[in-house]
């Protein structure tokens, strides 16, 4: 009897950290941002509905036009982390809202992570002009260099 209480122990704890093992592999999935649904979005009428008609039906926006309020951005981005690794962008929703000069929707535009454009941004250090000196030529090169009157207080 007390053979089997054993082996049920065993199996409990095997089962146990496999269980553990295959939960810790799971992504986490971060949700950031607010895109409204299709559905909302192909209430939006070109040419009929205003600032004030679109925020009633959608919400305000999280952002909008950097320059000039021509437009209402909502984006909402999904990531997903494994493990160690660094978060990855699986899903990308951009509904970009333009409006003219009188706020009538002009246009209601749907973006997703297919049309965006991944580019590399430079990480190397801006080169200064001259020649890199040792410390030693440094130390070397400021004597004579400082006067000392300049370290006297009036």
């Amino acid at each position: 009897m007390a053979h089997k209480a054993g082996s049920r122990v065993r199996a409990a704890l095997v089962g146990a950290t496999a269980l553990a093992l295959v939960a810790g592999c799971a992504p986490i999935v971060s949700t950031h941002g607010y895109a409204p649904i299709e559905e909302d979005v192909d209430a939006i009428i070109v040419g009929q509905d205003t600032r004030g008609s679109v925020r009633r039906k959608i919400g305000r926006p999280g952002s909008t036009g950097i320059f000039t309020d021509e437009g209402w951005f909502y984006v909402s981005t999904v990531t997903e982390q494994r493990t160690w690794n660094a978060p990855e962008i699986v899903d990308r929703r951009v509904v970009a809202v333009l409006f003219d000069q009188r706020d009538v929707v002009s246009a209601v535009n749907r973006y997703g992570v297919e049309d965006g454009k991944v580019f590399a941004l430079e990480r190397s250090t801006t080169p200064t002009l001259g020649r890199e000196l040792t410390i030693i030529e440094q130390l070397i090169g400021n004597i004579g260099l400082v006067n000392p009157g300049d370290f006297t207080t009036q």
